[in-house]
C-alpha cells in the first residue's frame, strides 16, 4: 500500500486529493500538510512512498521545501501540483528534483497514472510538456531570456511589485540582475516581457 503525503494549504483541495486516491486498492492517504514547516515536520518523522506538493505553500514555498526534501531525503519522489500553467513552473521544478508536474485542472486518472510512475522510479510529465522538453532540448542554444534566471530571479522578476519578505535593497540587487541577464532597460520593458510571455496573468 503506497504511503501518500498531500501537502496543499487549500482543504479543497486536500479533500478531493483524498477522495480520488480513496478510490484506488494500492493507496492511502497517509499524512497531510497545510504548509511548508509542517512538509518537513512530518516528512522527518514518518516514511512515506510520494510527497504530493503545491508549488504555492503558506511558510515556505513549495520550490524551497522540494529543494529541502532532495537534500535530506533524496530519493524520496515528488510529484508537484500547481494551478499555474506548466510554462511557468514545471520546467524549473523538475530541474529541481520534483519527480513530476501536473497542474490542479489535470483528470483524476491522471494524478493516478502520475503516483504509480513516480513511486516505481520513473518521472511523469504531460504530454504538452514532454513536447516542451523536447523543444528545449533541441534549442538550447536559443533559450528565451528568464529561462537564464536562476529560481529567486525568477520569483521576483513573476512577482514584481508584490510584497516579497526581502528588503527594498535585496529588492532592487535582483532586479538589476535580471534587467542585466534579460538586457532590459527598465522595469516597464521587464513588465512587458512577462505580459508578452504569458508568465503573469
Amino acid at each position: 500500500m503506497l504511503q501518500i503525503l498531500i501537502a496543499d494549504d487549500h482543504a479543497v483541495v486536500r479533500r478531493g486529493l483524498r477522495q480520488i486516491i480513496a478510490e484506488t486498492s494500492d493507496m492511502v492517504v497517509a499524512g497531510e500538510a497545510t504548509n511548508g514547516w509542517e512538509v518537513l515536520s512530518k516528512v522527518r518523522a514518518t516514511s512515506y512512498d510520494v510527497v504530493i506538493l503545491d508549488i504555492t505553500m503558506p511558510g515556505i514555498d513549495g520550490m524551497d521545501v522540494l529543494a529541502q526534501l532532495k537534500s535530506e531525503k533524496p530519493g524520496l519522489p515528488v510529484l508537484m501540483i500547481s494551478m499555474h500553467p506548466e510554462e511557468q513552473y514545471a520546467v524549473r521544478a523538475l530541474k529541481a528534483g520534483a519527480s513530476g508536474y501536473l497542474t490542479k485542472e489535470s483528470a483524476p486518472e491522471e494524478l493516478v497514472a502520475a503516483i504509480r510512475k513516480v513511486t516505481a522510479g520513473g518521472r511523469y510529465v504531460s504530454s504538452s510538456l514532454a513536447e516542451r522538453l523536447a523543444s528545449i532540448l533541441q534549442e538550447n542554444t536559443n533559450r528565451l531570456p528568464h529561462e537564464t534566471l536562476s529560481d529567486r530571479e525568477y520569483q521576483v522578476m513573476s512577482l514584481i511589485a508584490t510584497k516579497l519578505s526581502l528588503s527594498v535593497k535585496t529588492i532592487s540587487t535582483y532586479r538589476s540582475r535580471i534587467l542585466d541577464k534579460m538586457k532590459l532597460k527598465n522595469n516597464a520593458e521587464l513588465t512587458h516581457y512577462a505580459i508578452d510571455n504569458r508568465l503573469v496573468k
